[in-house]
């Protein structure tokens, strides 16, 4: 009698072989975290905020609640406006003696908040004198602020000083801080002196106020509606020269 195996064509076994070694390989492998598929999170910005998506459903069983992570709000995403809310503004990209900008405009035009913050200075008064001290009293009235971002800006010469500006008031960008004046030493030219610069306490530091980086090309993205950030170059400015304890050899400006 014929074996069953007699005639039959042998199939080669090397194809079952190979799957069940990768079979077993796969099973003694540890799984690592890019085995288990995690859902992309969405991304934040401050042009366009993220939709909320919905969450997946829990595991049957945890062993602990997953930890989550406070979002920690970015210094550069702050939003900036331009300084005065007028449409006939004129400036030029320097300034004499130490960085700043002078903002001419008709008296009595909004000055605004630039960014949201904090009202660090207040002067209501005009206390400048040709004669002297020149310097502490050159702006006139004037108001500084420390922005949520941490730059401190600074406008002077202003005519008029809105209701309820205090130092320690909270402001929001686009707010009236008061009007485009000629106070101080604005030589009966109506205008905003402006500037940037970190803010630095323990004294009074009116020649860090009035401005240590040049405010032009920041105003020009404002202007226009964009968002430049002055943070990285007011950081740099800081870890360079500090807090100078004196003004040197300018006093001149407001």
């Amino acid at each position: 009698m014929r074996s069953p195996s007699i005639g039959r064509r042998a199939r080669p076994a090397y194809p079952v072989l190979l799957l069940v070694a990768a079979l077993a390989a796969g099973c003694d492998r540890p799984a690592t975290p890019a085995d288990a598929w995690q859902d992309p999170s969405p991304m934040v910005t401050a042009a366009q905020p993220a939709e909320p998506t919905a969450s997946p459903a829990p595991p049957a069983a945890s062993s602990a609640p997953a930890a989550t992570v406070a979002p920690t709000p970015s210094r550069t995403a702050a939003r900036r406006v331009f300084p005065v809310r007028a449409g006939n503004v004129d400036y030029h990209p320097t300034h004499g003696g130490y960085p700043g900008t002078d903002l001419f405009a008709d008296c009595g035009e909004p000055v605004v908040a630039v960014t949201d913050g904090v009202v660090l200075e207040v002067s209501r008064v005009d206390r400048f004198d040709r004669r002297g001290p020149l310097g502490p009293n050159n702006g006139g009235l004037s108001v500084s602020l420390l922005g949520d971002d941490g730059v401190r800006y600074y406008g002077s010469h202003l005519s008029a000083i809105a209701s309820g500006v205090d130092a320690g008031v909270r402001v929001r960008a686009g707010q009236q801080l008061g009007k485009v004046g000629r106070t101080g030493n604005a030589n009966n030219v109506c205008h905003l002196h402006f500037g940037l610069s970190p803010k630095c306490s323990g004294h009074d530091d009116w020649w860090i106020r009035r401005g240590v980086v040049w405010p032009a090309p920041y105003l020009n993205s404002w202007r226009k509606g964009g968002n430049r950030s002055p943070v990285a170059e007011v950081t740099a400015w800081q870890r360079e020269h500090g807090c100078p304890a004196s003004p040197g050899r300018s006093a001149a400006g407001g």
